[in-house]
């Protein structure tokens, strides 16, 4: 893997402003020439530095406004990669991490409405090697920040 200078971290910052912006744009604004932005970005994606390019959209104007966070406890030891197989199956999971403290991990829903939620939880549930969840429900969305 190479390394990462100022100026491919002042691309990759304009980049999660907007990913799609033109390289001459993303050039001008740091004093380079498209091709050398581009040369720069596909350089970052071949060396993982980048891992891809995506669409973020806002979940309640594609019809799932009902978020969750779970809290997941598992029976026994559950490896990370089982966990992830459980979990990748279920469409409304749409983030999941391990985590330390009590839980063992922490799950991201997006449903419809209540109802659909609660099948999704069922569904989150209802692995042998699974225990129990503890969910909260998001109100109000105050920072989004996909950034770091």
């Amino acid at each position: 893997m190479s390394d990462v200078d100022a100026l491919d971290h002042r691309i990759v910052d304009l980049l999660r402003i907007d990913g799609r912006a033109p390289y001459a744009e993303l050039g001008d604004r740091i004093g380079l020439s498209a091709s050398a932005v581009k040369r720069r970005v596909d350089r970052m994606v071949a060396d993982g530095i980048i891992r891809g390019f995506t669409v973020l959209t806002d979940p309640e104007s594609v019809g799932h406004g009902t978020e969750a966070f779970v809290e997941l406890f598992c029976r026994g030891k559950v490896a990370p990669q089982d966990l992830k197989r459980i979990l990748a199956d279920i469409p409304e999971v749409i983030e999941a991490t391990t985590v330390t403290g009590q839980a063992d991990a922490l799950v991201m829903l997006h449903a419809k409405d209540p109802r659909h939620l609660e099948e999704a939880l069922e569904r989150v549930r209802s692995p042998q090697q699974v225990d129990s969840t503890r969910s909260s429900m998001v109100l109000t969305r105050l920072i989004e920040r996909r950034v770091h």
